[in-house]
């Protein structure tokens, strides 16, 4: 029987706390990792306890490794600073100079998923395609590079600051058994960034090579729209595995969308195949089928430049209000939800993963 994330989250729930809430549901668990029969994830504490937690963290170490298959066990403990103090993390500088691509520690490949512009449910997509690969067993990161309108942080449910125990180092959130960051954790969340280009760049290098990712078999970057700083910097500094274009059936959106294909191709970036976004609507209440934005101009574009086309998905009032209320639908047993497994199964099945 094979470990996963979600057994070893279950039984940490049995690890007490003098309040009589458990690890689990105050928010201390992070960074779970399975490497084979190894496992290992970061206890985070508060910081007036300190060394009081030592025996918190020795029994969760203790009761992992009673567990079927588990052979060790390593828990580190943090303490992190009270919530009014953040860390002294400063997100947002200017990128360090990089001559090579760098790989990131732990992550076997990087799919970039992209679009022409803004609206076409990118994001939406980029969420609920992580749930769904984490479902069909794949070890998934989700990074959120939309630098100026970070949405993962509503969409995937979570919105407690990472942690960072030395200042440098990032350890990111858990939601859904997906691994995952945003700038938007940082920042309050009507907050703007209003950055230049180079802070830009300097943020999108902190997000790659600073997070603990820990072992992924694939980190998913939510790419903004447009062709601009952060996709070049993406592409140029991190060996990306392919990309993947989102656009709605949509004369205007295939137009662009054709554009971050070109782009994608100029800077030797694989192109992995296209998901047709709000493909029909069908209406709850007389079961007509309509097409509000037009239907299969995506999968005519793939077929025309030769690209795999991984499908369509409706346009859905239960997936928008799944992503609002930080569960995406694919995490649920929805119906609605089988699109995207049907697609993270595809990508699997093409053998990228």
């Amino acid at each position: 029987m094979s470990i996963t994330v979600e057994a070893i989250v279950e039984e940490l729930k049995r690890v007490q706390l003098p309040d009589g809430t458990n690890i689990v549901d105050a928010d201390m668990v992070r960074a779970v990792t399975i490497e084979g029969d190894s496992v290992r994830f970061v206890l985070e504490v508060p910081g007036e306890l300190g060394e009081r937690m030592e025996p918190v963290r020795s029994g969760a170490e203790a009761l992992i490794l009673r567990m079927t298959g588990v052979e060790k066990c390593s828990v580190m403990m943090t303490a992190h600073i009270a919530p009014k103090q953040p860390p002294n993390l400063k997100i947002g500088g200017h990128a360090k100079p990089q001559e090579d691509k760098l790989p990131i520690p732990g992550v076997k490949r990087v799919i970039a998923i992209g679009s022409g512009k803004g609206g076409v449910g990118k994001s939406t997509v980029s969420s609920n395609l992580a749930v769904a690969l984490a479902k069909l067993g794949i070890k998934v990161g989700l990074l959120d590079a939309d630098i100026h309108g970070p949405s993962q942080p509503r969409m995937m449910g979570v919105s407690k600051r990472p942690a960072s125990p030395d200042g440098k180092t990032i350890i990111p959130l858990q939601a859904h058994g997906v691994t995952m960051m945003s700038l938007g954790l940082m920042l309050k969340e009507d907050e703007a960034v209003i950055w230049r280009g180079p802070m830009l760049m300097g943020a999108l290098q902190q997000m790659l090579n600073q997070v603990e990712w820990g072992e992924l078999d694939v980190l998913l970057i939510d790419l903004p729209p447009g062709t601009g700083d952060v996709q070049l910097t993406l592409s140029q500094k991190t060996d990306v595995t392919g990309a993947i274009i989102v656009s709605t059936p949509q004369d205007v959106a295939l137009l662009d969308a054709r554009k971050a294909m070109n782009m994608f191709d100029r800077l030797e970036v694989p192109m992995l195949g296209m998901i047709e976004n709000m493909s029909s609507y069908h209406c709850p209440k007389c079961g007509h089928e309509a097409h509000i934005f037009g239907h299969g101009g995506a999968r005519d574009d793939a077929n025309k430049f030769g690209l795999p086309f991984l499908g369509e998905i409706p346009l859905e009032l239960d997936i928008r209000e799944a992503g609002d209320g930080g569960t995406p639908i694919a995490a649920t047993d929805s119906p609605h939800g089988e699109a995207y497994i049907l697609i993270a199964q595809k990508i699997i099945d093409s053998g990228v993963l």
